[in-house]
């Protein structure tokens, strides 16, 4: 815990393990912001353009916002209150908290979980715990702050039921059956909360690096400051923080089931002089050993099988995460 970055980020510069190679620094800190990236209307009446903008944003962009989207407002705030409230606790605290389940279905880590091998270290700490079933994994979740289970439960239940719902439409924009996913390929679910506190040179570090995302998808819940960048048209934009929006982005296994119809694109998370960053995804992936191939109705003559059948690992998000 004593490597954790909020625990000693304000005593002192940017240490060296910190700065990147030249070639994977952030660059420009200034980006245009993608105000292009799709801001999609869940409370709209007409499914039948629900689905064709869902599918449009998954196959152009990779990347979506909802909107009214019937996950509760107040509760996404509790939400946000709590994730920072946690990773205001002293590092002792977040030790324990994290530490209840031999099997490690809640953990916290800095940079990624490769701390203790990798070259460079990112400017970020991050808790991790499993979701589903909830009734298994909540009794290993933290019980500091007080009021963490009762708030991050009901939070990822209604989360689960966007995710499934985005999930369905999709599958409708594909032509496959709508519930292609509520098996084995959606079994996993995920929470990850990121706490990016205030960096001295946002210039020479990143809060995470390029890379795309390995599962299914991600739904994100990020505070008002702005820290998120998707790689497009050959440039870094910026996701504009939208008041009670969530960021959805496409994983690298849809593209997959997809037979190449939808895109998993490459972002990054910038860092921050003067102020601190939350963001919490909620991470849907297969289960262990769940077949993972092209959808059978997206495989013709015209439309060859892109990808071979796999079986999916869940290593596949600690790996991600090491970028």
């Amino acid at each position: 815990m004593e490597h954790l970055v909020s625990g000693w980020c304000n005593d002192r510069s940017l240490p060296e393990s910190y700065i990147l190679p030249p070639e994977k620094r952030p660059g420009k800190l200034t980006v245009p912001l993608a105000n292009n990236i799709p801001v999609i209307d869940l409370g709209g009446h007409d499914q039948t353009d629900l689905i064709q903008q869902i599918f449009e944003a998954s196959q152009e962009f990779g990347f979506f916002q909802v909107i009214n989207h019937g996950v509760p407002s107040n509760l996404m705030d509790e939400a946000m209150s709590v994730f920072k409230e946690f990773h205001a606790l002293s590092g002792e605290d977040k030790a324990i908290e994290t530490s209840k389940d031999p099997n490690k279905s809640c953990y916290i880590y800095t940079s990624s979980p490769n701390y203790a091998t990798e070259k460079f270290h990112l400017w970020r700490d991050g808790l991790m715990h499993h979701c589903n079933p909830l009734e298994k994994y909540i009794q290993f979740w933290p019980e500091k702050p007080p009021r963490y289970r009762e708030v991050v439960g009901p939070y990822t239940a209604e989360v689960r039921k966007l995710g499934f719902r985005i999930l369905e439409f999709i599958s409708q924009g594909l032509g496959i059956s709508p519930d292609h996913f509520s098996s084995g390929l959606s079994e996993n679910q995920t929470l990850l909360v990121n706490h990016y506190p205030p960096c001295p040179d946002p210039s020479l570090t990143l809060g995470v690096g390029k890379h795309r995302d390995p599962g299914g998808i991600n739904i994100l819940l990020q505070s008002d400051v702005y820290g998120l960048q998707v790689f497009k048209d050959e440039e870094w934009v910026g996701v504009e923080p939208i008041p009670y929006a969530f960021v959805v982005n496409i994983g690298y296994l849809l593209q997959i089931i997809s037979n190449g119809k939808l895109k998993s694109v490459e972002h990054r998370v910038v860092t921050n002089s003067n102020v601190a960053r939350i963001a919490a995804s909620f991470i849907i992936i297969p289960s262990d050993k769940t077949l993972v191939e092209p959808a059978k109705a997206l495989v013709d003559a015209s439309n060859p099988c892109h990808t071979k059948a796999f079986l999916a690992n869940t290593k596949l998000l600690p790996m991600a995460l090491k970028h």
